[in-house]
Order: structure tokens, then sequence, then C-alpha cells
């Protein structure tokens, strides 16, 4: 399996993205400056091979290496950024910093 490393993280070129549902909804991330680092890469990239795509005009069709670049880029991006852990809520400060159980 081909693999994308980076200095902290090591990413399988075939990145699946996460399930929608296992998503919370309005929570922040607490994202590490080597995260945020890779995370900026990997936009900067995306950004320019849809630019590319976009300029050059190609027919759209499945096969299309671009087009595979891309989503295997967004997926990366993703993985990257679900990796990163949550940043807890107010409540659940509260409730560590008082011992209490949720």
């Amino acid at each position: 399996m081909a693999a994308t490393t980076t200095p902290a993280f090591s990413i399988p070129a075939s990145a699946q993205a996460a399930p929608a549902t296992s998503l919370p909804l309005n929570r922040r991330r607490q994202i590490t400056p080597q995260a945020g680092r890779v995370l900026e890469i990997l936009a900067h990239s995306i950004e320019y091979l849809t630019d590319e795509f976009v300029h050059q005009g190609p027919v759209l069709f499945a096969k299309n290496e671009q087009l595979q670049a891309v989503q295997l880029l967004m997926a990366l991006n993703r993985q990257v950024y679900f990796e990163c852990p949550l940043v807890p809520t107010f409540a659940e400060r509260c409730r560590a910093l008082f011992g209490l159980q949720a």
C-alpha cells in the first residue's frame, strides 16, 4: 500500500472519507501546528489542481487522473482533520473539573 508521509503523519494513499453520520456538529478540533501545516499544504494542492483542471477545460469522465488526484487529496485532508481531537465543550470541561459523570 502506498502512503504519503509528513513529519507527524503517515496517510495511506487509499484514504476514505469519514461517514457523515458519525460527525459531531458544531464541534471544534484542536489542530496541532504540524496538522495545520499538512492541512495548509493539502488545501493549496487541491486548489492548484482544481484551477488547472478548470483552465484546461477537459471533458468530465470518471477515469480522469486529475479528478482522481483531487479526490485523493480531499480524502487525505479530511483524514488529517478528523484525526485531530475534539475540543471539549464548556459543559464537558465543567463536569471534568467537578468530577461529575455524564
